[in-house]
């Protein structure tokens, strides 16, 4: 009965859809993608900021350190955190870290929040709540832990759909993990597999406190309309707040969509002053008495090289930012260039798909082989996901054919024995350039769940310094070098047989995963 469960709609009206606005390229380099500041903040750094990691177990390692080194704060949103050895060593971080914080002279200056989805982060008899409830009892005054609940998981529905199906519906699905200044934008999970052997991305922004301050109070504006864990292991919402189930369902996403764009807005605003003045500055006539006192207090920063546009999806509360930028992105791709597309999960929305096809750069569509894919092996309606994701790429793989754009447009799937694939994001190379300027990284699948139903943030990274496009065209290569390319005789394999009834199903309930 459960699995007929997956097709209950989406009990939402429609989002009117906003087209992307008019692109006034600029001819030259990364500039050319400035326009993405008219609809969100602009920071520029330092390349030298930037590390690209490129292994779970050296993501794991850097948690590790940056919580031990924090002193202000800790900030991690994600999914959920797991409940095994590796993720209790991070909870013992957390507690050795705040216990210094609380033994230091004068008040603990160390705060920490943590946000999860309240369906994935409360599955099962030990999960994420139990796992924190300790330092909730332990450091009342300084740890946070919210739980966000969709707004579209209420009534009869909330009561029919059980544990596990109940996430489909819609989830907190953005990774960040932020200590003091310095902030890792990832697409991986806080569990076990994610730190050993299930391959992801990530990239740390060292000493980059204006970032750090967006993604703290993007949290935070999730945070404050999310359900809060209490010691006791009970749930309640911040005092005068629209519950997200049992309230208004119109209050609550007006009142959530308002938290999360004045957080966009300010930091908009914040960095067009920080721009102006910094231009003005760096004129020719601005004042050399000025820039002599920035030099001789320190405050003289290197001149940016690189860009970072935090990119926000949450349409349950009418947010489309990322979603429009992305297909900008796709559309204005010129001839030539090249774009590599990287999904855990293939299941592009049309747009995507309409977008990928009928424009004029070549793709590298990387996705996972199903012996990769997380739900294989998986008990129950959950193993039968890996033959969809085949029958999607299939159809996808068919249309590409019919059109004739096999050279254009090339799926290849990743397999490494032993191993998961949870890697998305995109990098793009323009015409005549051997190297990446742009690169998109955070927690989107391109699929119609992150477009849809999930709150999703990424990053667009724009640089201009050689160095770092390095980085990013190595880390591209290293995840395509465990690949193999797409043929027609691909789908032949016995191992590529989808049985008639996974067919059937898959056109309901592919918008659900």
């Amino acid at each position: 009965r459960s699995s007929w469960l997956l097709l209950a709609p989406l009990l939402t009206p429609p989002v009117p859809v906003i087209t992307a606005p008019p692109c006034s390229l600029c001819p030259e380099g990364a500039h050319r993608f400035q326009w993405i500041r008219n609809l969100v903040p602009e920071f520029g750094i330092s390349s030298s900021h930037v590390k690209v990691l490129s292994s779970p177990a050296e993501f794991y390692e850097l948690l590790k350190v940056q919580i031990k080194a924090a002193k202000q704060r800790v900030v991690m949103a994600s999914l959920y955190l797991g409940t095994g050895l590796l993720e209790q060593e991070l909870v013992y971080c957390l507690e050795e870290t705040l216990e210094k914080s609380l033994q230091a002279k004068g008040s603990p200056d160390l705060r920490v929040s943590i946000l999860l989805d309240y369906t994935r982060g409360s599955r099962g008899r030990k999960n994420s709540r139990t796992m924190l409830i300790p330092l909730l009892q332990r450091f009342p005054e300084q740890v946070r832990v919210s739980l966000f609940h969709t707004p579209n998981l209420r009534g009869l529905l909330r009561l029919l759909i059980p544990e596990r199906f109940n996430e489909t519906i819609g989830l907190q699905h953005i990774k960040v993990y932020l200590f003091d200044d310095n902030v890792i934008l990832s697409g991986a999970n806080l569990s076990d597999l994610y730190f050993t052997n299930r391959q992801d991305r990530y990239v740390l922004l060292r000493d980059s406190p204006e970032i750090a301050d967006f993604f703290t109070e993007l949290v935070d504006a999730i945070g404050n309309v999310s359900l809060q864990l209490q010691q006791d292991d009970t749930v309640q919402m911040m005092e005068g707040m629209v519950h997200p189930y049992q309230g208004d369902k119109a209050a609550y996403c007006e009142i959530a969509n308002r938290s999360v764009m004045e957080v966009i807005n300010s930091a908009r605003t914040r960095q067009e002053l920080l721009h102006a003045k910094t231009f003005h500055s760096s004129q020719p006539g601005s004042s050399l008495l000025s820039q002599q006192d920035s030099q001789a207090s320190g405050n003289l920063k290197p001149e940016p090289d690189t860009w970072i546009y935090p990119l926000i999806q949450m349409k349950p509360f009418g947010i489309q930012i990322d979603e429009m930028v992305t297909e900008t992105l796709l559309t204005e791709a010129e001839r030539d260039a090249r774009i590599y597309l990287t999904t855990g999960y293939f299941n592009l929305t049309q747009a995507y798909m309409d977008l990928i096809l009928g424009t004029r750069a070549e793709y590298r569509i990387l996705l996972a082989s199903p012996e990769v894919n997380g739900f294989f092996g998986a008990k129950g309606v959950a193993g039968a996901i890996p033959a969809a994701y085949v029958y999607i790429e299939h159809q996808f793989y068919s249309e590409v054919c019919y059109l004739q754009q096999q050279e254009r447009v090339q799926l290849q799937e990743y397999s490494r024995t032993g191993w998961t694939f949870h890697a998305k994001g995109l990098w793009l190379y323009l015409a005549g350039s051997d190297l990446p300027c742009l690169t998109l990284i955070g927690s989107p699948n391109f699929g119609y769940r992150s477009v849809h139903r999930d709150l999703e943030a990424q990053v667009a990274i724009v640089t201009e310094n050689r160095a770092l496009q390095q980085q990013l065209h190595q880390e591209q290569e290293q995840l395509y070098l465990c690949s193999g390319v797409v043929s027609t005789s691909t789908f032949e394999q016995p191992n590529r047989y989808v049985k008639l009834w996974v067919k059937l199903v898959t056109p309901l309930i592919k918008n659900f995963f």
